[in-house]
């Protein structure tokens, strides 16, 4: 149980680590607004991306209880992805960006964290391949743990960046986002790996 949990909780680290518009929008907010809008944000981007990722996760899981084979496609398909996700990851050149207006009212808030989360096509292709292929490689027992963790991931991450860039945002550059980027990559080409090596194991 805890070996899964913790399983949830990297992946889900590495899946909301890299720099995207969640990530920008957050340390944008806290290098130009006071903490406490920052924590708006943050909680707000937080409960679309756990919904996402819960959406993500169990609808897959109800179409492989439905669709048998969906599990093996998923594994294979799973597996390429995250490693081209990881790949892409660790070339890509993150920036800081200043076009992104934070000055906003609570509802625009949501509204924005909403759209760069559920209206984001290529959130929703990533989030349906990663986390359909881990739910495929998972027992009914073990996926709910697997989830928290993943969860918990979310909650620690856009908390903790948000934090550390209101706390350090003076020195705080595109050199580290990078860093991150590299970690993240290197985390999900790992897991992508033994996606894979399961799906083989299944084929076999």
């Amino acid at each position: 149980m805890i070996e899964t949990v913790i399983k949830g909780f990297t992946v889900g680290i590495a899946y909301v680590a890299p720099i995207g518009m969640q990530n920008m929008y957050i340390i944008n907010t806290a290098m130009t607004q006071p903490k406490s809008k920052m924590y708006t944000v943050a909680l707000i981007t937080i409960l679309f991306d756990i919904s996402l990722a819960l959406a993500c996760f169990f609808g897959m899981g109800a179409l492989i209880e439905a669709v048998p084979f969906i599990k093996i496609l998923l594994l294979g398909l799973g597996s390429l992805a995250i490693i081209w996700i990881g790949i892409s990851l660790i070339h890509s050149t993150p920036t800081l960006s200043n076009s992104i207006d934070t000055k906003k009212t609570l509802l625009q808030v949501a509204v924005s964290c909403f759209l760069v989360t559920w209206a984001n096509p290529q959130a929703l292709i990533d989030g349906t391949l990663l986390f359909g292929g881990f739910r495929a490689s998972l027992s009914q027992d073990m996926a709910k743990y697997f989830i928290m963790g993943s969860s918990l991931a979310s909650i620690v991450w856009f908390l903790s960046i948000g934090t550390i860039v209101s706390v350090f945002k003076k020195v705080f550059n595109e050199k580290a986002l990078k860093v991150i980027n590299i970690i993240c990559g290197a985390i999900i080409i790992y897991y992508g790996i033994k996606l894979g090596i399961k799906f083989f194991e299944l084929l076999l």
